[in-house]
């Protein structure tokens, strides 16, 4: 049995950032995106318009919300705001939810799958 204490810090990153990565991450949308753009090295604003056919604002408004959670970064180059991915905020995210999780894994199925009989 394992005891539990008032006051015992579980978490990678503080309980503010994980509801705010929680928030970000929540939104279909948002999630969507966020699996592009970590798919590619960047990938600017146009792209993500024209992928998903959301006017121009509303990418911007997702983009700064999962920039405010610290899951991507933008940076411009002439006339395009380039985003990419940071993994560290993620993999922090993953950390702190095996943590509340108690580091349980659920156990593989296995397969049932059928060798041959031997002839």
């Amino acid at each position: 049995m394992k005891l539990c204490f008032a006051g015992s810090n579980i978490f990678t990153v503080n309980k503010k950032e994980m509801v705010r990565v929680s928030r970000a991450l929540g939104d279909p949308t948002r999630l969507r995106i966020y699996e592009s753009i970590s798919a590619c090295d960047a990938m600017f604003c146009g792209q993500i318009v024209e992928k998903y056919g959301l006017t121009p604002g509303t990418i911007s408004h997702h983009l700064k919300i999962l920039g405010d959670a610290k899951l991507i970064e933008s940076h411009r180059e002439g006339q395009f705001i380039y985003s990419r991915a940071l993994p560290k905020t993620i993999r922090d995210y993953g950390s702190s939810l095996a943590r509340i999780a108690g580091n349980r894994i659920a156990p593989k199925k296995k397969s049932r799958r059928r060798t041959p009989a031997a002839e």
